[in-house]
């Protein structure tokens, strides 16, 4: 008779239903190599920074140095590793913290995907390699004060005067936008929505950061002003002439989302299952208990399902066969998933769970803006369910 299970051996509790074993060579190599970083350079240092409210700029050129920022393009110094790959070192970045992971995924999936895609070849050659070695910060000027989760709503606009372009507006939660090197700004002109590179100390181009947030602490999050900034026809992005053109972008960093948010998940759940081992009450650890125990296999699931359907999309995604409306579900899974441990966990340790000696209560508040930026989770729930009925529920 065949035999289904092996009961000669023991299921490894972080990695429950063996998601290493699905990855090859390459992938487990890239993985761990981002998982020592974030061990040796983040973890000791990362609960300061939350504190502080701050994200040391000089991490921008070590993670240019191991290859990680647009490390899923292709050309102009960057790596051009799997759709997996990438996601798993998104995977291990928001493992140490979400603002870590912010930082890479606006780099490589939001403003220089969006030069790789839309840009003109001189755009490329003059900004990606930069970008690539970390010599240089980019940002991405989309979401406004009015316009979030509808950005045919902007009200930033973009008029010709000669041979150059002048734009006029504000944009808001703009992650790296008073460090970037360059926005890529979106606005309205007379042919569509057109994305225009802007420079740090073009005249009339300003920056303000946005303080007292008391999520994603360990990033900068900044508005942009634009008071009639003049740029040069050629700062104007070529390839993109609708709301197309921003839109595949975010579809690119939700995806880095997917897995980032399952990074964050575990670390919570790690912190809970060793935090119960060793916690002890009424003569004994607390892991010893039903109801504690019950609450670590549920964030197990959480965070094995989480992984899986992680690796699905991104196998997917390698395959060119990845939809934007399976990116969305992706996004409202896992990010939901992810809230759901990080609350749990927050449970498991009591009061310890509130502070920054654990990593849990800042991932939880964290969570809170990654639940909300690229789509927040009503959003990404009517793009489905669109994609399931056939009506849009938008409009």
């Amino acid at each position: 008779m065949r035999t289904t299970t092996s009961p000669a051996r023991s299921a490894n509790p972080l990695d429950f239903l063996e998601v290493d074993g699905l990855l090859d060579d390459e992938e487990r190599l890239i993985r761990d190599t981002v998982r020592a970083f974030v061990a040796d350079r983040v973890l000791g240092e990362v609960g300061d920074w939350f504190e502080r409210g701050r994200l040391p700029l000089e991490l921008v050129a070590e993670l240019g140095r191991l290859g990680l920022l647009g490390m899923h393009l292709e050309g102009y110094g960057c790596a051009g590793a799997s759709a997996v790959a990438y996601g798993l070192a998104c995977m291990e970045l928001e493992a140490g913290d979400s603002g870590l992971r912010s930082l890479v995924s606006v780099q490589g999936s939001l403003a220089m995907f969006a030069i790789h895609r839309w840009g003109s070849e001189e755009q490329r050659q003059g900004w990606l390699p930069r970008m690539a070695a970390g010599e240089a910060i980019g940002c991405f000027g989309l979401t406004e004060p009015d316009a979030g989760s509808d950005p045919g709503a902007m009200r930033t606009r973009a008029r010709r005067d000669g041979r150059d372009w002048v734009l006029h507006g504000q944009k808001m939660w703009i992650t790296n936008g008073s460090v970037a090197d360059v926005a890529v700004v979106w606005a309205r002109t007379d042919e569509g929505v057109r994305g225009f590179l802007v420079e740090r100390g073009t005249r009339g181009f300003s920056t303000q950061d946005i303080h007292r947030k008391l999520s994603l602490r360990a990033s900068v999050t900044s508005e942009l002003l634009l008071d009639d900034v003049r740029v040069p026809e050629s700062a104007m992005l070529p390839g993109a002439v609708s709301l197309r053109g921003p839109l595949s972008c975010l579809d690119e960093a939700r995806y880095g989302i997917v897995w980032g948010a399952i990074g964050a998940a575990r670390a919570c759940f790690e912190a809970a299952l060793s935090y119960s081992r060793e916690r002890v009450v009424f003569g004994r650890p607390i892991a010893a208990t039903q109801i504690q125990q019950h609450k670590l296999a549920m964030m197990a699931v959480e965070v094995n399902r989480g992984a899986l359907l992680a690796l699905h999309l991104g196998r997917l995604k390698d395959r060119g066969r990845l939809l934007a409306e399976q990116v969305s579900m992706g996004k409202l899974a896992n990010v939901n998933a992810a809230l759901e441990v990080a609350r749990t966990a927050r449970q498991v340790l009591g009061a310890n769970g509130v502070t920054l000696e654990y990593p849990v209560i800042r991932h939880m508040t964290n969570l809170e803006s990654v639940v909300t930026y690229e789509g927040t989770a009503d959003v990404h729930a009517l793009v489905v369910g669109g994609a399931l009925t056939g009506i849009n529920a938008f409009r």
